[in-house]
């Protein structure tokens, strides 16, 4: 049986643009809401959309699409994309919502972004939970090259010779690279409809991710290649849960 629940959707107004959100749940006394933030950078929120379900227990779930993905604006600006900017969207989406008390939940990228947020010492945050994230891309990359060679090797050969020719957006290499997230993004098969749905809007609009990250997961050559936090771990004093899956590209490593 499905549950539906009572939800809003709206904008919230930001740099001049608009930043779309969901709220799903009532609010209750006692239960403090649960915002939610998405991976990618640029992978919209529909793959979360199973933590509606939290819902039931009487406490609301947040979702938004971060800037340039999704139901928010779509802004061409490669110069605009950097963590400072995100951090800074999570404020005003939190102070625009009213949110001075809550829980935040980040998944991959959502998870390092929700880590920089809190290395700015926000007030009223609850507690963190970082599900499948690193605190270095370098770490990260490491990582996921090590998972990368136990792939077939024609499919390791195909990877190597388009990320060396710079033809990435080649069908070949997109097909490679799903052989990899298969086996560490989302081992469903099929995926779920809102898995698909997120990276069918990803594929459409690539920017932000493209921009911050790269082409892939294992080949990431933008500007968030050298971002490394692991220094200032100890900072973060908010009560934190820390999630990664037995296959998880978050390997435990990472976690720890």
């Amino acid at each position: 049986m499905t549950m539906t629940f009572a939800a809003q959707e709206g904008t919230v107004a930001f740099r001049g643009y608009r930043t779309w959100y969901r709220i799903v749940g009532e609010d209750r006394p006692g239960r403090l809401p649960l915002l939610c933030l998405h991976g990618g950078p640029g992978a919209p929120h529909d793959y979360l959309e199973p933590l509606e379900a939290l819902a039931a227990t009487g406490r609301r779930v947040i979702f938004y699409d971060q800037l340039g993905c999704g139901a928010s604006d779509h802004v061409h600006d490669p110069a605009l994309w950097s963590v400072e900017l995100f951090v800074e969207e999570l404020g005003v989406v939190r102070q625009a919502l009213g949110l001075d008390a809550l829980h935040i939940l980040g998944q991959s990228w959502g998870g390092m972004l929700a880590m920089e947020y809190a290395l700015t010492r926000p007030s009223g945050v609850a507690s963190l939970v970082i599900a499948d994230s690193p605190a270095s891309m370098v770490q990260w990359v490491s990582e996921a090259n090590r998972l990368r060679e136990a792939l077939p090797a024609d499919v390791q050969a195909t990877l190597l010779k388009h990320e060396a020719a710079g033809t990435t957006s080649d069908p070949a290499y997109e097909e490679a690279m799903l052989v990899f997230y298969g086996r560490h993004v989302c081992r469903l098969d099929p995926w779920p409809a809102c898995v698909k749905r997120t990276m069918q809007k990803l594929a459409e609009a690539p920017e932000v991710y493209n921009t911050m990250n790269g082409p892939s997961e294992f080949h990431v050559v933008g500007k968030l290649k050298d971002w490394d936090i692991v220094a200032r771990l100890g900072e973060i004093y908010t009560p934190t849960l820390i999630l990664s899956g037995r296959h998880d590209e978050a390997t435990p490593l990472i976690a720890e």
